[in-house]
Protein backbone atom coordinates (compact mmCIF):
# COMPACT_ATOMS: atom_id res chain seq x y z
CA UNK A 1 0.00 0.00 0.00
CA UNK A 2 1.12 3.49 -0.90
CA UNK A 3 1.15 6.96 1.44
CA UNK A 4 0.62 6.85 5.17
CA UNK A 5 -1.88 3.82 6.90
CA UNK A 6 -5.10 4.74 8.81
CA UNK A 7 -5.37 3.77 11.88
CA UNK A 8 -7.60 1.26 12.79
CA UNK A 9 -10.26 1.02 15.12
CA UNK A 10 -12.38 -1.00 17.26
CA UNK A 11 -15.57 -0.80 14.63
CA UNK A 12 -12.27 -2.61 12.61
CA UNK A 13 -12.12 -5.31 14.48
CA UNK A 14 -15.41 -5.86 15.41
CA UNK A 15 -16.47 -5.85 11.70
CA UNK A 16 -12.81 -8.36 11.10
CA UNK A 17 -14.30 -10.59 14.02
CA UNK A 18 -17.72 -10.96 11.71
CA UNK A 19 -15.96 -11.36 8.90
CA UNK A 20 -14.17 -14.52 10.72
CA UNK A 21 -16.93 -16.33 11.73
CA UNK A 22 -17.30 -17.97 9.04
CA UNK A 23 -13.86 -19.15 8.55
CA UNK A 24 -11.92 -19.55 12.01
CA UNK A 25 -13.89 -20.19 15.65
CA UNK A 26 -12.33 -18.66 18.94
CA UNK A 27 -8.58 -20.37 19.82
CA UNK A 28 -8.62 -21.69 23.62
CA UNK A 29 -7.05 -19.71 26.48
CA UNK A 30 -6.82 -22.33 29.22
CA UNK A 31 -4.85 -22.03 32.69
CA UNK A 32 -2.43 -24.86 33.82
CA UNK A 33 -1.52 -24.86 37.22
CA UNK A 34 2.65 -26.23 37.10
CA UNK A 35 2.67 -22.93 34.85
CA UNK A 36 1.34 -21.09 37.55
CA UNK A 37 3.15 -22.55 40.14
CA UNK A 38 7.18 -21.77 37.79
CA UNK A 39 5.78 -18.53 37.33
CA UNK A 40 4.27 -16.90 40.14
CA UNK A 41 1.52 -15.47 38.48
CA UNK A 42 -2.19 -17.02 37.06
CA UNK A 43 -1.36 -17.28 33.69
CA UNK A 44 -3.84 -17.82 30.96
CA UNK A 45 -2.22 -18.83 28.16
CA UNK A 46 -4.22 -17.87 24.56
CA UNK A 47 -3.77 -20.72 22.21
CA UNK A 48 -3.26 -18.66 18.60
CA UNK A 49 -0.79 -22.12 17.52
CA UNK A 50 -4.12 -23.90 17.35
CA UNK A 51 -5.45 -21.71 14.08
CA UNK A 52 -5.14 -23.72 10.47
CA UNK A 53 -1.75 -21.97 9.88
CA UNK A 54 -0.71 -22.89 12.99
CA UNK A 55 -0.68 -18.83 14.10
CA UNK A 56 -2.43 -16.09 14.76
CA UNK A 57 -1.25 -14.39 11.79
CA UNK A 58 -3.92 -16.18 9.55
CA UNK A 59 -6.82 -13.43 11.08
CA UNK A 60 -5.04 -10.84 9.61
CA UNK A 61 -4.65 -12.58 6.31
CA UNK A 62 -8.26 -13.70 5.98
CA UNK A 63 -9.50 -10.27 6.96
CA UNK A 64 -7.43 -8.18 4.26
CA UNK A 65 -8.45 -11.07 1.42
CA UNK A 66 -11.75 -10.53 2.63
CA UNK A 67 -12.16 -6.75 1.99
CA UNK A 68 -11.07 -7.10 -1.38
CA UNK A 69 -12.99 -6.74 -4.29
CA UNK A 70 -13.07 -9.02 -7.30
CA UNK A 71 -10.83 -7.11 -9.27
CA UNK A 72 -8.51 -6.81 -6.67
CA UNK A 73 -8.31 -10.79 -6.06
CA UNK A 74 -7.92 -11.15 -9.63
CA UNK A 75 -4.61 -9.56 -9.74
CA UNK A 76 -3.54 -10.91 -6.45
CA UNK A 77 -1.24 -10.27 -3.60
CA UNK A 78 2.72 -10.30 -2.56
CA UNK A 79 4.19 -10.79 0.67
CA UNK A 80 7.46 -10.81 2.33
CA UNK A 81 8.17 -12.81 5.66
CA UNK A 82 9.98 -15.26 7.13
CA UNK A 83 6.68 -17.66 7.49
CA UNK A 84 3.95 -16.63 9.83
CA UNK A 85 3.01 -13.68 7.56
CA UNK A 86 3.58 -15.68 4.60
CA UNK A 87 1.33 -18.69 5.60
CA UNK A 88 -1.35 -16.46 6.12
CA UNK A 89 -1.31 -14.87 3.09
CA UNK A 90 -0.88 -17.92 1.42
CA UNK A 91 -3.79 -19.25 3.15
CA UNK A 92 -6.26 -16.44 2.83
CA UNK A 93 -5.39 -16.49 -1.17
CA UNK A 94 -6.27 -19.85 -1.23
CA UNK A 95 -9.54 -19.56 0.29
CA UNK A 96 -10.35 -16.53 -1.92
CA UNK A 97 -9.31 -18.02 -4.96
CA UNK A 98 -6.58 -15.32 -5.19
CA UNK A 99 -2.54 -15.79 -6.81
CA UNK A 100 -0.23 -14.99 -4.00
CA UNK A 101 3.87 -14.51 -4.31
CA UNK A 102 5.43 -15.01 -1.70
CA UNK A 103 9.43 -14.01 -0.81
CA UNK A 104 11.23 -15.25 2.51
CA UNK A 105 14.80 -14.54 2.67
CA UNK A 106 17.26 -16.89 1.31
CA UNK A 107 17.69 -20.30 3.12
CA UNK A 108 13.88 -20.31 5.25
CA UNK A 109 12.80 -22.30 7.51
CA UNK A 110 12.35 -25.64 5.61
CA UNK A 111 8.53 -26.79 7.11
CA UNK A 112 7.54 -23.00 6.53
CA UNK A 113 8.27 -23.11 3.05
CA UNK A 114 6.75 -26.08 2.28
CA UNK A 115 3.69 -24.75 3.73
CA UNK A 116 3.49 -21.93 1.98
CA UNK A 117 3.92 -23.98 -1.71
CA UNK A 118 1.49 -26.91 -0.22
CA UNK A 119 -1.52 -23.82 0.05
CA UNK A 120 -0.69 -23.40 -3.66
CA UNK A 121 1.65 -19.85 -3.19
CA UNK A 122 4.75 -19.39 -5.50
CA UNK A 123 7.62 -18.90 -2.83
CA UNK A 124 10.66 -17.05 -3.79
CA UNK A 125 13.96 -16.53 -1.91
CA UNK A 126 15.33 -13.45 -2.54
CA UNK A 127 17.66 -11.52 0.16
CA UNK A 128 19.85 -11.99 2.92
CA UNK A 129 17.25 -10.73 5.66
CA UNK A 130 13.64 -9.60 5.81
CA UNK A 131 14.46 -5.85 5.02
CA UNK A 132 16.26 -7.01 1.25
CA UNK A 133 13.22 -9.65 0.98
CA UNK A 134 10.76 -6.52 1.20
CA UNK A 135 12.85 -4.41 -1.53
CA UNK A 136 12.31 -7.70 -3.84
CA UNK A 137 8.67 -8.18 -3.31
CA UNK A 138 7.85 -4.42 -4.14
CA UNK A 139 9.40 -5.38 -7.47
CA UNK A 140 7.66 -7.98 -7.91
CA UNK A 141 3.82 -6.36 -7.26
CA UNK A 142 4.96 -3.28 -9.10
CA UNK A 143 6.19 -5.66 -12.50
CA UNK A 144 3.14 -7.63 -11.74
CA UNK A 145 0.20 -5.72 -11.28
CA UNK A 146 -0.30 -7.62 -7.69
CA UNK A 147 -1.04 -5.82 -4.44
CA UNK A 148 1.70 -5.60 -1.98
CA UNK A 149 1.24 -6.64 1.70
CA UNK A 150 3.28 -4.76 4.55
CA UNK A 151 4.07 -6.71 6.94
CA UNK A 152 2.89 -4.99 9.19
CA UNK A 153 1.94 -1.20 8.24
CA UNK A 154 -1.40 -2.99 7.16
CA UNK A 155 -4.76 -1.42 9.31
CA UNK A 156 -6.74 -4.95 7.91
CA UNK A 157 -3.86 -6.98 9.04
CA UNK A 158 -4.25 -5.78 12.63
CA UNK A 159 -7.97 -5.21 12.41
CA UNK A 160 -8.08 -9.00 11.82
CA UNK A 161 -5.17 -10.04 14.71
CA UNK A 162 -7.30 -7.65 17.27
CA UNK A 163 -9.66 -10.30 17.39
CA UNK A 164 -7.87 -12.39 19.46
CA UNK A 165 -7.79 -10.21 21.63
CA UNK A 166 -11.93 -9.53 21.57
CA UNK A 167 -12.00 -12.87 22.56
CA UNK A 168 -9.41 -12.97 25.54
CA UNK A 169 -11.18 -9.59 26.89
CA UNK A 170 -14.61 -11.48 26.31
CA UNK A 171 -13.12 -14.34 27.91
CA UNK A 172 -11.10 -12.20 31.10
CA UNK A 173 -12.45 -9.45 31.10
CA UNK A 174 -10.61 -8.12 34.70
CA UNK A 175 -6.68 -9.17 33.48
CA UNK A 176 -4.22 -7.42 35.03
CA UNK A 177 -1.42 -7.58 31.88
CA UNK A 178 -1.26 -9.00 28.26
CA UNK A 179 2.10 -9.80 27.28
CA UNK A 180 2.39 -10.49 23.39
CA UNK A 181 5.90 -10.61 21.22
CA UNK A 182 6.59 -8.13 18.32
CA UNK A 183 8.89 -8.69 15.52
CA UNK A 184 7.25 -6.22 13.59
CA UNK A 185 4.12 -5.12 15.96
CA UNK A 186 1.22 -6.04 14.57
CA UNK A 187 -0.18 -8.55 17.22
CA UNK A 188 0.96 -5.89 19.89
CA UNK A 189 -0.62 -3.30 18.00
CA UNK A 190 -3.83 -5.50 18.04
CA UNK A 191 -3.66 -5.72 21.68
CA UNK A 192 -3.61 -1.93 22.22
CA UNK A 193 -6.53 -1.45 20.11
CA UNK A 194 -8.31 -4.21 21.75
CA UNK A 195 -7.58 -3.12 25.33
CA UNK A 196 -8.28 0.47 24.90
CA UNK A 197 -11.69 0.01 24.36
CA UNK A 198 -12.51 -3.01 26.57
CA UNK A 199 -9.97 -3.25 29.17
CA UNK A 200 -8.56 0.03 29.86
CA UNK A 201 -6.79 -1.38 33.46
CA UNK A 202 -5.23 -3.63 31.61
CA UNK A 203 -1.55 -3.37 30.56
CA UNK A 204 0.04 -4.20 27.21
CA UNK A 205 3.20 -5.28 27.23
CA UNK A 206 5.45 -5.86 24.33
CA UNK A 207 8.60 -8.52 24.54
CA UNK A 208 10.97 -8.36 21.68
CA UNK A 209 14.35 -10.38 21.31
CA UNK A 210 17.29 -8.59 22.51
CA UNK A 211 19.44 -9.89 19.12
CA UNK A 212 16.43 -7.83 17.03
CA UNK A 213 15.43 -4.78 19.21
CA UNK A 214 14.41 -2.42 16.06
CA UNK A 215 10.81 -2.08 17.43
CA UNK A 216 11.70 -1.95 21.06
CA UNK A 217 13.78 0.61 20.74
CA UNK A 218 11.84 2.68 18.18
CA UNK A 219 9.51 2.67 20.69
CA UNK A 220 11.60 3.84 23.46
CA UNK A 221 12.90 7.01 21.21
CA UNK A 222 8.91 7.35 20.94
CA UNK A 223 8.17 6.55 18.29
CA UNK A 224 10.40 6.65 15.57
CA UNK A 225 10.99 3.93 13.22
CA UNK A 226 14.87 3.01 13.95
CA UNK A 227 16.81 0.34 12.46
CA UNK A 228 19.02 -2.22 14.29
CA UNK A 229 21.44 -5.33 13.69
CA UNK A 230 18.88 -8.23 12.98
CA UNK A 231 20.65 -10.93 14.89
CA UNK A 232 18.07 -12.84 16.34
CA UNK A 233 17.54 -16.68 15.90
CA UNK A 234 13.66 -16.56 16.60
CA UNK A 235 12.23 -16.03 12.74
CA UNK A 236 8.90 -14.80 14.23
CA UNK A 237 11.11 -11.76 15.84
CA UNK A 238 13.37 -11.24 12.97
CA UNK A 239 12.65 -7.91 12.10
CA UNK A 240 15.49 -4.47 11.34
CA UNK A 241 13.60 -1.64 11.38
CA UNK A 242 10.33 -0.49 13.29
CA UNK A 243 7.12 0.04 11.09
CA UNK A 244 4.99 3.68 10.90
CA UNK A 245 1.65 2.07 11.40
CA UNK A 246 2.53 -0.25 14.62
CA UNK A 247 4.67 2.07 16.42
CA UNK A 248 2.07 4.62 16.28
CA UNK A 249 -0.34 2.79 18.04
CA UNK A 250 2.21 1.18 20.32
CA UNK A 251 3.21 5.24 20.94
CA UNK A 252 -0.12 5.68 22.58
CA UNK A 253 -1.24 2.35 24.19
CA UNK A 254 1.65 0.48 25.31
CA UNK A 255 2.36 0.05 28.96
CA UNK A 256 6.14 -1.19 28.92
CA UNK A 257 8.41 -3.19 25.99
CA UNK A 258 10.83 -5.52 27.39
CA UNK A 259 13.78 -7.34 25.76
CA UNK A 260 14.94 -11.14 26.67
CA UNK A 261 17.19 -12.95 24.48
CA UNK A 262 17.06 -15.72 22.81
CA UNK A 263 18.38 -18.61 24.96
CA UNK A 264 15.64 -17.61 27.52
CA UNK A 265 12.89 -17.77 25.02
CA UNK A 266 13.99 -21.46 24.10
CA UNK A 267 14.17 -21.71 27.74
CA UNK A 268 10.44 -20.68 27.71
CA UNK A 269 9.59 -23.13 24.77
CA UNK A 270 11.30 -26.33 26.69
CA UNK A 271 9.30 -24.51 29.98
CA UNK A 272 5.57 -24.60 27.71
CA UNK A 273 6.06 -28.07 26.72
CA UNK A 274 7.05 -29.30 30.20
CA UNK A 275 4.24 -27.20 31.98
CA UNK A 276 1.53 -26.75 29.49
CA UNK A 277 2.17 -29.39 26.58
CA UNK A 278 2.20 -26.85 24.46
CA UNK A 279 4.85 -27.20 21.36
CA UNK A 280 5.47 -23.23 20.31
CA UNK A 281 7.69 -21.50 18.13
CA UNK A 282 10.22 -19.05 19.34
CA UNK A 283 8.35 -16.41 18.70
CA UNK A 284 5.20 -18.21 20.38
CA UNK A 285 6.81 -18.93 23.51
CA UNK A 286 8.46 -15.02 23.89
CA UNK A 287 5.61 -13.53 26.03
CA UNK A 288 5.90 -16.14 28.51
CA UNK A 289 9.85 -15.31 28.26
CA UNK A 290 9.28 -12.21 29.41
CA UNK A 291 7.11 -13.24 32.13
CA UNK A 292 9.74 -15.44 33.46
CA UNK A 293 12.62 -13.04 33.14
CA UNK A 294 10.45 -10.11 34.78
CA UNK A 295 8.64 -12.23 37.57
CA UNK A 296 8.48 -9.43 39.89
CA UNK A 297 6.50 -7.28 37.63
CA UNK A 298 3.38 -9.74 37.35
CA UNK A 299 3.80 -11.41 40.99
CA UNK A 300 0.51 -12.47 41.62
CA UNK A 301 -1.39 -10.78 38.72
CA UNK A 302 -3.48 -12.23 36.10
CA UNK A 303 -2.46 -12.27 32.89
CA UNK A 304 -2.55 -13.76 29.49
CA UNK A 305 0.12 -14.64 27.44
CA UNK A 306 -0.26 -15.04 23.77
CA UNK A 307 1.48 -18.80 22.19
CA UNK A 308 0.68 -16.92 18.97
CA UNK A 309 2.17 -19.81 16.91
CA UNK A 310 3.71 -23.31 16.92
CA UNK A 311 5.82 -23.39 13.58
CA UNK A 312 9.08 -24.78 15.20
CA UNK A 313 11.30 -27.09 13.22
CA UNK A 314 12.67 -29.85 14.44
CA UNK A 315 16.05 -28.82 14.72
CA UNK A 316 14.56 -25.77 16.78
CA UNK A 317 12.85 -28.47 19.14
CA UNK A 318 16.03 -29.83 19.70
CA UNK A 319 17.98 -26.91 20.42
CA UNK A 320 15.44 -25.80 23.10
CA UNK A 321 15.94 -28.99 24.82
CA UNK A 322 19.36 -28.11 24.98
CA UNK A 323 19.06 -25.20 26.27
CA UNK A 324 17.01 -26.44 28.88
CA UNK A 325 19.22 -29.18 29.57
Amino acid sequence: MSGTPRTPTITDALRARRLLAGHLPPTPMWSYPALNATTGATVLLKHENAQPTGAFKVRGGLTLMAGLDAAGRARGVVGYSTGNHAQSLAYAAARFDAPCVIVMPTGPNPAKAHAVRALGAELIEAGADLGEAAVHAGRIAAERGMRLVSAADEPELIAGVATAYLEVFDREPALDAVIVPVGGGSGAAAACLAAAALAPGCRVVAVQSAASPAAHDSWRSGGAQLRRPNRTRVEGLATGSGFELTQRILRDHLADFLLVDDDAIAGAQWTLMRDAHTLAEGAGAAALAALLAYPERFAGQRVAVMCTGGNASETEIRACSAVAA
